[in-house]
């Protein structure tokens, strides 16, 4: 590891070099020619507002040449530079780092100088993006995962640093015997308060809380499975859960995979401290499916998703929609149950609704059916302004490919979703500043150290979540909980 230290640090040396005799050599930067286009870089990360505390956004110039140059400068701090015979940029951290501090607010600015094949330099149009005055949170967690139903048996989940390109495991299936875990959710963005489940050996659901780790089961015999979909209570000591019977089934048709559709659903209330389960009565009709639970930050009202129940037959026709109920947080009661958005209304099917941390917004998907949105190539983000009463569908954040899971920044300024768009198969990452009012900037995929990381990598990203600390509990002490027998809840009426 020492030799090859050494190494890249003398080519790192050399690289600098011939940077600083390119931009200091006045007939060099001076004689190009100008392109009045754009270059294509790869990620686009051109046009968008970058956060100041996020890793460098390296790319490859998707341009023929023999050699390459960039300068990225802002109003204040020194060009960063970057040139070589090689079309992929990468751009020192920690330079990086300094100009967009320097800069919150402003412009940054990115040149791209190409020599062509007969020696001449030419310069493209400088790329434009914003530096926003507020921070994205500092971590994201996700669960890493073949795309096909049949390799879900090795799986992970994942915590990455935004301000560098550092992954570390919080749990992977290797060590339990290559069991399924899902459902990872924080409280209120932070990484200390966490829960996720584990599916088949080893089964049960292992929550993080005040420091202390437990694994429970939730089913009861009064509840038809154990919790699936959660949300955490803003109290952190109340977790609402769907229960559901889930079924998959196959398509015959090519440009469709999987439908993933409920049999049937109802809500519960699990309380952690009394390890704990009751039945949400209001939100748990036999004849609806009830889902996809989600909290208002001041804790009065949880959201979620329903729909008429319906046999598998008519799945087409399975269009949820979005329900909100009255919650009392001193005697835990729940009330009046209010339609949000209405399938009849819109002909559309909702699921994955997230509350803005100022409580103003509801972020969601639409589909044609169902509420398994990241098998339908239709599915869009809509918000839903409950100050205005009004719906709309933010096209700059969209793509003709499945558009999904989402969750809010602490600050309510960025989001986090998942996304197809690049080859409608692997999930990745996107993140998108929220100017107010429902708008939203152009999308930038998730920084890698490589930028010809995703052409090769395949796992998906699932179910992206951000939070402002990472999670302090390590591997080794999850992976001895998740060994352990799970303790009973019990049954509150």
């Amino acid at each position: 590891m020492k030799k090859k230290y050494l190494i890249y640090s003398g080519s790192a040396i050399i690289l600098i070099t011939a940077t600083v005799l390119l931009f200091s050599s006045s007939k060099n930067i001076s004689n190009y020619s100008d392109i009045d286009t754009v270059p294509a870089i790869n990620p686009d990360y051109s046009g968008v507002v970058i956060p100041p505390n996020i890793a460098p956004l390296n790319f490859l110039i998707e341009e023929e040449g023999k050699a390459f140059a960039v300068k990225l400068h802002a109003e204040n701090g020194r060009p960063v530079k970057i040139s070589g015979k090689k079309n992929k940029i990468h751009i020192p951290r920690k330079k990086w780092s300094r100009l967009l501090k320097l800069n919150v607010g402003n412009e940054l600015h990115c040149e791209i100088f190409i020599k062509d094949n007969s020696g001449k330099w030419l310069k493209y149009s400088t790329i434009k993006n914003k530096i926003s005055n507020e921070e994205l949170d500092g971590y994201l967690a996700y669960r890493l995962i073949h795309p096909g139903y049949n390799l879900w048996d090795k799986m992970g989940l994942y915590q990455r640093n935004l301000q560098n390109f550092d992954e570390k495991p919080i749990m992977s299936n290797r060590t339990t015997d290559n069991n399924c875990m899902n459902c990872h959710a924080f409280r209120n963005n932070d990484g200390n308060t966490m829960m996720f489940h584990m599916r088949a050996k080893h089964g049960g659901t292992i929550i993080v809380k005040d420091g202390e780790v437990k694994k429970v089961d939730t089913k009861t015999a009064n509840t038809m499975s154990a919790g699936v979909y959660p949300a955490w209570h803003p109290n952190g000591n109340l977790i609402t859960f769907s229960v559901n019977e889930i079924h998959q089934y196959f398509h015959a048709q090519p440009e469709k995979r999987i439908e993933v559709m409920d049999h049937a659903a109802d809500l519960i209330l699990y309380d952690i401290d009394r390890n704990s389960v009751s039945i949400i009565e209001q939100a748990s009709k036999p004849d609806a499916f009830e889902t996809f639970p989600a909290w208002s930050p001041d804790g009065k009202y949880l959201y979620y998703c329903s729909a008429l129940a319906r046999s598998p037959n008519e799945y087409e026709e399975i269009k949820y929609n979005l329900l909100r109920i009255e919650f009392n947080t001193e005697d835990k009661s729940f009330g009046r149950v209010d339609t949000i958005v209405s399938s009849n209304e819109t002909g559309l099917s909702v699921s994955f609704p997230r509350v803005s941390p100022d409580g103003r917004y509801v972020l969601f998907c639409m589909s044609d059916y169902g509420n398994f949105s990241i098998w339908h190539d239709e599915s869009d983000l809509y918000i839903y302004d409950l100050e205005k009463e009004q719906i709309s569908k933010p096209d700059a954040i969209n793509s003709p490919e499945s558009d999904s899971y989402h969750t809010w920044s602490s600050n309510g300024k960025w989001i986090v979703f998942s996304s197809r768009r690049i080859n409608g198969l692997f999930t990745r990452p996107y993140f998108a500043y929220h100017y107010g009012e429902g708008q939203f900037s152009k999308p930038f995929l998730l920084p890698q150290k490589d930028p010809e990381f995703y052409k090769t990598y395949l796992k998906s990203y699932n179910v992206p979540e951000l939070i402002k600390t990472p999670v302090s509990v390590s591997t080794w002490e999850f992976n001895q909980v998740a060994k352990e027998d799970a303790e009973k809840s019990s049954y509150e009426e």
